[in-house]
């Protein structure tokens, strides 16, 4: 059997997500293939700013407009996997040396060269910087879904970069139609 992809989808954690790294969140599928899934929470932010991830690394923001687009941006708690390792969801795609294109204009980078530009020329202009990622193993992602913890939905870039993060779990279900209150925590098989 041939695994639909759900990268560049949302995936909603239903009411019932019993495991906390995951209650209530909104995770962005960056990769999804027979070998498992990778994704990045977008509404958990912590308390430390872009200033402060750049410092504890030791690069500078030496443009103006730079400091002021990204300084005090939140970094998120990205998932259990790998906390201590950055990772910036970001648009444009552009050229690092560590990317995966999610989609035309849409990539996960790890690499320390995207902090340097972004320190130096601004760019990436659409950032998302994540502390750790959520990880699943081949065939669990898809085991989760048959047990209804998540509701997935095709993402909106809009959601990532032009809201914040408390209204984005709510708006990725308004892309369903559905209100998250209105959630049951039990879900049928028809």
């Amino acid at each position: 059997m041939e695994t639909v992809s759900l990268a560049n989808h949302f995936l909603i954690a239903m009411p019932a997500m019993a495991d906390p790294n995951f209650s209530r969140t909104l995770t962005y599928i960056c990769e999804h293939n027979e070998d498992g899934a990778i994704g990045i929470i977008v509404n958990r932010p912590m308390e430390l700013r872009l200033s402060g991830l750049f410092e504890r690394v030791s690069i500078p923001i030496e443009d103006e407009q730079a400091e002021h687009r990204f300084a005090n941006l939140p970094v998120y708690f990205g998932g259990p996997v790998q906390t201590d390792r950055g990772f910036v969801l970001h648009r444009p795609a552009g050229q690092w040396q560590s990317s995966l294109n999610v989609s035309e204009s849409l990539a996960l980078t790890s690499s320390r060269d995207i902090l340097q530009a972004m320190g130096t020329t601004g760019e990436p202009s659409e950032v998302l910087v994540s502390l750790g990622y959520a990880g699943w193993t081949a065939g669990q992602l898809e085991w989760e879904l048959s047990q209804n913890a998540w509701l997935t939905v095709e993402a909106d870039a809009a959601i990532l970069f032009d809201i914040p993060p408390e209204e984005r779990l709510p708006a990725a279900m308004q892309l369903l139609g559905v209100d998250f209150a209105n959630l049951s925590e039990v879900a049928g098989h028809a």
